[in-house]
């Protein structure tokens, strides 16, 4: 009787067939999750015939820069011209950023290596100020706010954001790995505590502010309900909100491609930051201490 011989197929080619599923299956991933971002691309560039076709098309077979050019002329007819709310934004942003990463990284900073009087229960009313939503706060925001006399100014928006338990959390985080060694070599040589927390402990910290950076700056320039809420003057509205009034009201189809490309340059800074600072990003999600 004839043994039948099966042929193994080598372990190394098993190896590749599976590693060559894998890869062509996250790229079917990336393409599906990448469709929305075309979508938006394509549709800022779409003329008014394409956009109301059925079945709706994704890629854009006619490319036209008329929609910015309407974007302009909607919002510059208006007394208020477009680069003023671009101002808004960019202004509010940028100082509650700065100030946010400021305030959160000292509060963090000094919680986690002064550990003073309390500080178990600041941070344990700090951690439960996480499981509420920020719209839980809106009202008593804005007593605080109409009572400090801010509505209708830039302090209405950047206040209310400086201090957010998210960000406390992170750098607190990290701040507690600084090693206490380096810290005390900088006072040993003569400098003083803030000295040592902006020339020592920021350094060390960089790769949780930056991250804090990141996602502050989306979360800020993306905020039109704030602006909503704390503003009635046209001239110190933000982006977003001017860009919610043109998407609403009356001729709102034959704004569509107003809508798209105000869209677009809406959501292009935030892509723009992430790319920068995504490498910072990264290191964050996969830190594991900082050892001296």
């Amino acid at each position: 009787m004839e043994m039948v011989k099966i042929r193994k197929i080598p372990r190394r080619k098993k190896m590749k067939v599976g590693h060559t599923l894998f890869v062509a299956g996250m790229l079917a991933l990336v393409c599906f999750t990448a469709l929305p971002m075309v979508a938006m691309i394509c549709r800022a560039f779409m003329p008014l015939d394409e956009l109301y076709l059925y079945p709706p098309r994704i890629i854009v077979r006619k490319p036209t820069l008329s929609n910015f050019a309407d974007l302009l002329t909607s919002l510059s007819a208006s007394e208020v011209p477009f680069s003023r709310y671009i101002f808004n934004s960019l202004f509010t942003t940028g100082v509650t950023v700065f100030l946010s990463i400021f305030v959160c990284c000292a509060g963090a900073y000094g919680l986690a290596k002064f550990k003073p009087r309390g500080s178990t229960t600041i941070f344990a009313i700090i951690t439960a100020a996480l499981m509420f939503s920020s719209y839980v706060t809106q009202i008593p925001n804005y007593l605080i706010v109409t009572e400090l006399g801010l509505v209708n100014s830039y302090w209405a928006l950047i206040l209310p954001k400086v201090a957010v338990a998210y960000n406390f959390f992170l750098v607190k985080q990290f701040a507690e790995q600084l090693p206490n060694s380096i810290l005390e070599a900088a006072r040993i040589d003569g400098s003083g505590e803030f000295g040592t927390f902006w020339k020592i402990a920021m350094p060390l910290l960089k790769p949780a502010w930056s991250t804090l950076a990141v996602f502050s700056f989306v979360s800020n320039w993306n905020d039109y309900f704030s602006a909503l809420v704390y503003i009635n003057k046209d001239a110190m509205k933000t982006l977003p909100l001017a860009l919610q009034t043109l998407a609403g009201g009356a001729g709102v189809v034959a704004r569509s491609g107003s809508v798209g490309a105000a869209t677009l340059l809406t959501t292009l800074p935030t892509i723009i930051v992430f790319c920068i600072m995504r490498g910072r990003v990264m290191q964050t999600m996969t830190y594991s201490g900082i050892k001296s």
